[in-house]
C-alpha cells in the first residue's frame, strides 16, 4: 500500500466540541442550577434564532426531527385515506411518520444528479392516485430539492409543500432558505447534522401564524395551557438543555458551513484531476447555497471500496442502501424492484465521504489518496 494508515472518521464530533466547550458550559450550568428543564427561556430564544435564521415568522421547537415531521401532519389533519407523495430515497422518518397516523405514501423517483424528487415524476403520480394533500421534497445530503415546480404542482392539485429539511438546515433556493418555501419546513438536530444538539432535538418552521398555533398545541398535548387540552396532541417538547446547546452552536454554524463548503470544493477539484470510476456530487444551478450535510459520490464496486477505505482507517457511510419502496413494513403498498430505479440505482452506488469541518487538508488529500489507491490497485 502506497500511504500511511491514519485515522479519519466520517465525522468528529468530539473535534466540533473541544474549542466551544466552555462556551456551552457556560450556558448549561446556570441552567442546571435553575432546575428549569421544561419549556425554560432558552426554548422560546432559540425558536427566535431558528425563525431569523431560515426566514420564517415561526420556528416551533420539538423532541427530534421525526417528530418534526409528525406534528407537521398532525397540524393539516391528514390521516387514514389521505396519501403524500415524496421520495424513496431518503431516511426511515421521511415515509413513516406518514404511515404512523396512517397516511399512505407515495413514492416517486429521484433526480440522479441531486439525489432529490424528480418533480417530472410528480404530475404523473396525480394521475394515477386521488387523496393526494401533500407534496414532501426531501433537501438530501444538504442541498435543495427544485422546489419551483413542486410549489406550481402543489397549486394546481391543492396539496401544500411540506419541507423534510432535516439535512439542510441554512441551504437555499435560489436564494431562499429552505423551511420557509413551503408551507412548513421540518427539521431535525441529531448530533450528527450540521447543526446537532448533544442528543434527540428538531424544530418545524413556518409563515403561517394558524399552523404556527396548531403546532405549539399539538407538541404539549394539544393544549398550551395545564391540564386543558383543546386536540389530541403528543408530548414532543424540546428540551431546555437541548435549545441551549443549540443556541449556542448557532452562532458557530455559518463558520461550520463554510469549512464544509470548502472541503467539498477541494474533493471535487482532487478528484476530478484523476481519472476515477465515480461519479461526484452537482450543484444544481438553483442550489444556491449548498450546506454539504455530506459529500457523498456514485461509484463501482461500492461495498468493496466501503470495506477498502474502513480498512485504511476512513469512515464511509451508506445512505440508504434500501430505498423505502422496497422495505418490508411497505410491502402492502405494492411496489416492486424496478418501479423506481433510479433511486434503486443510487442506493446500490452511493457513498459518503468525510466532510466535516474540522478536517485537515492533509486528512482531505489522505481520503482522495486511499479512494484512488482502491481502484488503482484493482485494475
Amino acid at each position: 500500500m502506497s500511504t500511511q494508515t491514519r485515522h479519519v472518521p466520517l465525522l468528529d464530533l468530539a473535534a466540533q466540541h473541544a474549542p466551544i466547550r466552555e462556551e456551552i458550559l457556560a450556558e448549561l450550568i446556570p441552567l442546571i442550577d435553575s432546575q428549569r428543564f421544561i419549556m425554560g427561556p432558552a426554548v422560546g430564544e432559540l425558536e427566535c434564532k431558528i425563525a431569523g435564521y431560515t426566514e420564517s415568522r415561526f420556528a416551533i421547537g420539538c423532541a427530534s426531527g421525526s417528530d418534526a415531521l409528525l406534528l407537521a401532519w398532525m397540524a393539516l389533519e391528514l390521516g387514514p385515506g389521505d396519501k403524500v407523495i415524496t421520495t424513496p430515497y431518503s431516511f426511515f422518518a421521511t415515509a413513516g411518520s406518514l404511515a404512523r397516523i396512517g397516511v399512505e405514501p407515495v413514492f416517486v423517483d429521484i433526480d440522479p444528479v441531486t439525489f432529490n424528487m424528480d418533480p417530472n415524476q410528480v404530475e404523473d403520480a396525480f394521475h394515477r392516485h386521488q387523496d393526494i394533500w401533500a407534496i414532501q421534497p426531501v433537501h438530501l445530503f444538504g442541498g435543495c430539492a427544485d422546489m419551483d415546480p413542486l410549489l406550481e404542482l402543489g397549486l394546481k392539485h391543492g396539496a401544500v409543500v411540506v419541507e423534510d429539511a432535516a439535512q439542510a438546515i441554512g441551504a437555499e433556493y435560489k436564494g431562499r432558505r429552505c423551511g420557509a418555501i413551503g408551507a412548513m419546513g421540518c427539521f431535525s438536530f441529531y448530533p450528527g447534522k450540521n447543526l446537532g444538539a448533544y442528543g434527540d432535538a428538531g424544530i418545524v418552521t413556518t409563515n403561517d401564524p394558524e399552523l404556527a398555533g396548531l403546532l405549539a398545541k399539538l407538541r404539549l398535548h394539544g393544549g398550551r395551557d395545564k391540564y386543558y387540552h383543546e386536540l389530541v396532541g403528543i408530548n414532543s417538547r424540546i428540551d431546555t438543555l437541548q435549545a441551549a446547546v443549540l443556541k449556542v452552536k448557532m452562532g458557530h454554524l455559518d463558520g461550520w458551513t463554510v469549512r464544509r463548503q470548502e472541503n467539498a470544493a477541494r474533493y471535487l477539484k482532487l478528484f476530478s484531476a484523476m481519472d476515477l470510476p465515480i461519479q461526484l456530487p452537482v450543484i444544481a444551478p438553483y442550489q444556491t447555497r449548498h450546506v454539504f450535510n455530506q459529500f457523498t459520490i456514485q461509484c463501482d464496486r461500492r461495498d468493496e471500496l466501503k470495506a477498502h477505505l474502513t480498512s485504511r482507517g476512513v469512515g464511509s457511510e451508506i445512505y440508504y442502501p434500501l430505498p423505502l419502496h422496497l422495505q418490508q413494513c411497505f410491502a402492502d403498498l405494492g411496489y416492486a424492484a424496478g418501479d423506481l430505479p433510479v433511486s434503486e440505482q443510487v442506493a446500490k452506488r452511493a457513498l459518503s465521504l468525510p466532510v466535516y469541518p474540522e478536517m485537515s487538508e492533509e486528512d482531505q488529500d489522505y481520503v482522495v489518496s486511499v479512494v484512488a489507491e482502491f481502484y488503482k490497485d484493482s485494475k
